[in-house]
């Protein structure tokens, strides 16, 4: 770093994004992009824009805002959109707990300690129970604010939407954030508890169900008042946080609602076939409703493993942390992807035990 850099930033831990290989070709399967491409509509509309690009996106994103809302039955007041749902929880963390106490998942996003430590929030991180689930029950009033992935990250595990009633019930003085980056996959939205409560906040993307991780829009539902707090922020850093393009390319993806929630369907068969074959080789598997599989083998560790696929050309996410360093996280590919890694991984398998 330079010696230009203010001491208070000097100790960040950043977060680390998945490999994004330029090079070799690979089998992708590391950062739970949609093997799916956007729909034709939404290239469309991209390419339309593209001619507009001397003009200023709209601030307001208004068109986007009345169809997000039309489409999860709230109202226009009650959404706010944004460059990757990264920046709502980069603007939650500054604007609802700097100097403030918040607690989340000890294994979960790695980005939430980063906005922690970036806004010197007094942060708590709460283990995960022996089977890697979140304990609803420790966060029920612990007066602090929140911020939960449900579908957790990375082990795709979820919490029900009564249990997050009772998180949001027992903490009304604090605010909570319920991440639901992957929850069309099998999760259960806790978008309705928007109408019900004034303290919490739900994130969605457009980067897995809906194939625009590369477009970066992100959007989120919570009480009128704390929608202000938001653009506030927003107008405080970036006006025009999303571009044109991905502004229209996100009205189109809600129109084509149906073509993408079939996508989902088709990736979350293609996780049920790699969860049976996985466990058919002897993988330690946890309960995913995500488009994503955490797994791990007796036989071979989760960076072992990472490698000998990488060599293989196939890429998945393997993390160093402790406690989960023996898995890897295996984004869901196109059948026919699965299939290769499933073959490979059963050579792999297959020379390790003749060892």
């Amino acid at each position: 770093m330079s010696r230009f850099l203010c001491d208070k930033y000097a100790p960040l831990k950043e977060y680390t994004p998945g490999e994004q290989p330029q090079g070799m070709k690979f089998i992708k399967l590391n950062t739970n992009e949609s093997p799916y491409p956007p729909s034709e509509n939404v290239i469309t509309a991209a390419k339309e824009q593209s001619e507009l690009l001397n003009l200023y996106s709209d601030p307001q994103a208004k068109e986007l805002k009345k169809a997000l809302a039309e489409r999860y039955g709230t109202e226009y007041e009650n959404v706010f959109v944004s460059n990757g749902s990264d920046e709502i929880l980069e603007f939650f963390f500054m604007a609802f707990c700097s100097d403030r106490k918040v607690a989340y998942p000890q294994i979960s996003y790695g980005f939430y300690p980063v906005y922690a430590q970036l806004f010197g929030a007094d942060a708590e991180e709460i283990p995960l129970k022996d089977d890697l689930s979140i304990d609803h029950n420790d966060y029920v009033a612990i007066n602090k604010n929140i911020v939960i992935a449900n579908p957790n990250a990375p082990t795709g595990i979820c919490l029900t939407k009564n249990e997050i009633e009772q998180i949001v019930s027992s903490n009304k003085d604090n605010i909570v954030l319920i991440d639901e980056a992957y929850v069309d996959f099998g999760g259960e939205s806790s978008v309705e508890l928007v109408k019900k409560y004034d303290n919490i906040v739900v994130c969605m993307t457009f980067s897995k169900s809906r194939s625009l991780a590369g477009g970066r829009l992100g959007f989120c539902f919570a009480n009128e008042k704390i929608i202000q707090d938001l653009e506030k922020i927003k107008y405080s850093t970036n006006p025009y946080n999303v571009n044109r393009m991905t502004q229209a390319c996100g009205v189109e993806a809600i129109r084509n609602d149906g073509y993408y929630m079939q996508n989902a369907k088709k990736i979350i068969c293609t996780r049920e076939y790699l969860i049976g074959e996985y466990k058919a080789l002897g993988f330690e598997i946890t309960d995913s409703k995500a488009n994503f599989i955490f797994a791990s083998h007796s036989d071979i560790s989760g960076k072992e493993l990472y490698e000998e696929l990488r060599s293989h050309g196939i890429l998945v996410r393997h993390f160093s942390t402790p406690r989960i360093s023996n898995f890897v996280r295996i984004s869901i590919g196109t059948q026919e992807d699965i299939q290769t890694l499933v073959s490979v991984t059963k050579e792999i398998l297959k020379a390790r035990r003749a060892l």
